[in-house]
């Protein structure tokens, strides 16, 4: 829920609170992204994780940002193989496992580009 609202404060504010410098980077991705961010309701760390996704798609139109709650969606988990949360899933091929800073997710993302 607190990432929900969070979500709902940066979108009436225009844009979600990180660097210049990185939302800058984040409009510059110009290939489509998926971001997919497994969870469970009791992880601590799982908001920022699902922040940060909701974040890139709100700043580039090229990225798409989901929560997919563990529980709830049992066919993406074991896909994907979720033993652990949070658990990012960026086009279908790039797994992190854990809660990441953005600039290093934003790196991973930009090493996919074709």
């Amino acid at each position: 829920m607190s990432t929900f609202l969070s979500d709902i404060i940066d979108l009436s504010r225009g844009e979600p609170k990180i660097s210049s410098d990185l939302k800058e980077q984040v409009r510059s991705i110009s290939f489509p992204v998926h971001i997919q961010v497994f969870i469970t309701p009791q992880c601590p760390y799982c908001p920022p994780a699902v922040k940060l996704a909701h974040d890139f798609a709100m700043l580039n139109p090229n990225v798409t940002g989901d929560m997919v709650e563990v529980t709830e969606f049992p066919a993406l988990s074991e896909k994907y193989n979720v033993m652990g949360v949070p658990k990012t899933v960026i086009n279908e091929t790039l797994e992190l496992e854990g809660a990441y800073p953005v600039d290093v997710v934003l790196k991973k993302i930009l090493e996919l580009k074709p």
